[in-house]
């Protein structure tokens, strides 16, 4: 095999990954996407990427993943499963609410396949990779993937069947902490203080907040009393975030999220 991993599709998802695993300069990795000028720059970042044909990137990859939208996956495979006929790669499948049956199906054939459900801080080591698999796909095949990706953050196995539900806050939940990032500095600035420290005290705050609750091992709860003075500042702004329903529209959206999931199914 030319190529260890191959990326069908550079998009957010497709392309975060790409990035974390084109670190490892000891990997050689095929690159294909319909808009030419977005798979180059992958290459052109990289030393150990290259831009191939579609074909040429499914009969020389250890492992495809692909990164195409999950409307798009019927015409994908109509190119690709017919090349199944003389290789058998490990299919990497991040399309949301595409179970592993449905893949092989698409495929014609039972194929390894290793279904993950990434997120885009993947892309700076800081992401999180849920991932399942059939059993089709060795322990060694699984094992490999995941020490060749360790270095885009925390991967952790889960059943098939929850994968959807725990994505809607693993795989959405950026985009959720990305508005409450804003959202914290648009009320610092309203208070007089600077965009630019606003942004940076916000996303900080935030991180720090989460490693406080992943060391600690305490309930989020719990580090919030921590912080509430009898009578104090932050205990009026928490009374402020539940008059406006804050954990009532948190959870919203990841139920939002998960059934928006299975309408893709």
């Amino acid at each position: 095999m030319k190529y260890t991993f191959g990326f069908i599709g550079c998009g957010n998802m497709g392309g975060a990954l790409c990035d974390a695993a084109a670190k490892n300069l000891d990997m050689k990795i095929a690159v294909f996407d319909t808009l030419s000028e977005k798979a180059a720059s992958y290459e052109e970042k990289y030393c150990n990427v290259k831009v191939t044909s579609l074909k040429e990137l499914v009969t020389e990859s250890e492992y495809v993943f692909i990164g195409v939208k999950p409307q798009m996956l019927s015409e994908l495979f109509s190119d690709i499963a017919p090349l199944f006929n003389k290789c058998d790669p490990v299919l990497v499948s991040m399309a949301a609410g595409t179970s592993i049956e449905k893949l092989c199906t698409l495929s014609g054939k039972e194929m390894p396949v290793i279904r993950i459900m990434p997120n885009t801080p993947a892309a700076i080591g800081e992401g999180v990779i849920l991932y399942c698999s059939n059993e089709a796909t060795s322990d060694s095949q699984v094992d490999y993937f995941v020490n060749a990706m360790s270095g885009a953050g925390l991967l952790d196995k889960i059943d098939e069947c929850k994968i959807d539900a725990a994505s809607a806050v693993s795989g959405c939940g950026p985009a959720f902490a990305y508005m409450f990032i804003e959202a914290l500095a648009d009320g610092a600035v309203e208070c007089g203080i600077p965009r630019d420290k606003a942004m940076m005290y916000a996303a900080k705050m935030l991180s720090g907040a989460a490693d406080m609750v992943l060391q600690s091992g305490k309930h989020p709860g719990a580090l919030k009393d921590a912080v509430c003075s009898p009578g104090g500042t932050t205990i009026a702004g928490v009374h402020a975030l539940e008059d406006g329903a804050f954990r009532s529209a948190v959870m919203n959206a990841v139920t939002s999220a998960y059934k928006r999931t299975l309408e893709l199914t």
